[in-house]
């Protein structure tokens, strides 16, 4: 979902749909921003049932744990830069397994 000021797309098509509502009292814009709304809200009760977006939150530190260890032992070898990624997956996967 691409933002612009702070604004994602999806906002500011509700924001669209409702300021012409507002603007004209058109059913069809009411519908939209109706429509819109329902969506925001539905996609935002199913991330918070399935836990996908602290699971998208560990994801991103497991990467950067691993991209800052890379950045602070560039001479690390192939075995010690295995060792660490696994242990950033092991976690990683205890973290959403606990979930």
């Amino acid at each position: 979902m691409a933002e612009s000021n702070g604004m994602t797309d999806v906002q500011l098509i509700q924001q669209l749909a409702l300021l012409g509502w507002l603007k004209t009292d058109s059913e069809h814009c009411k519908e939209l921003y109706t429509a819109v709304t329902g969506m925001q809200v539905a996609r935002e009760v199913l991330d918070r049932l399935s836990g996908q977006s602290q699971i998208d939150a560990y994801r991103r530190e497991c990467i950067q744990s691993v991209a800052d260890f890379v950045k602070k032992n560039p001479r690390a070898s192939q075995r010690e830069l295995n060792a660490e990624v696994e242990k950033n997956v092991l976690l990683f996967a205890s973290r959403v397994q606990a979930l």
